[in-house]
């Protein structure tokens, strides 16, 4: 289930939002590849954010992430896909904040309502395709 969400511009680098997304958060943050920067590790934990990034290689990591942070990953990872494909999250032209805020939200609101209907059905929560099975 999506319990938060934000709109960027997809000009801006994600390393320059990140601190105004996680303005009086605290506790961890789990990000990819693209918020791996230890100078920004460190300005986040002095505010009590923990920022948990992948390094910014392809190399393997020397010491791996506990298999419950792969499953978190896995399900985000997921749920991306999910909008970009079934729901076309790429493409959402709008002329103005309100029309693209509007489509934005529906979107979500269609993703949020889909899960309801798989635990309502008995099938894991992301498993949309098997509302439409007998």
């Amino acid at each position: 289930m999506i319990s938060s969400t934000s709109l960027a511009p997809a000009n801006v680098h994600d390393l320059h939002l990140v601190e105004e997304l996680l303005e009086g958060a605290k506790g961890w943050a789990l990000g990819d590849r693209s918020y791996w920067s230890p100078k920004l590790a460190e300005r986040l934990a002095e505010g009590g954010v923990f920022l948990l990034a992948s390094r910014n290689s392809s190399k393997k990591e020397q010491k791996g992430w506990p298999r419950f942070l792969v499953q978190k990953r896995r399900r985000i990872e997921t749920v991306i896909g999910q909008l970009v494909e079934r729901y076309k999250a790429k493409k959402v032209w709008a002329r103005d904040l309100w029309h693209l805020t509007s489509r934005w939200l529906r979107k979500i609101l269609s993703h949020t309502v889909a899960v309801y209907f798989c635990q309502r059905a008995g099938l894991s929560s992301l498993r949309f395709s098997g509302l439409l099975t007998d």
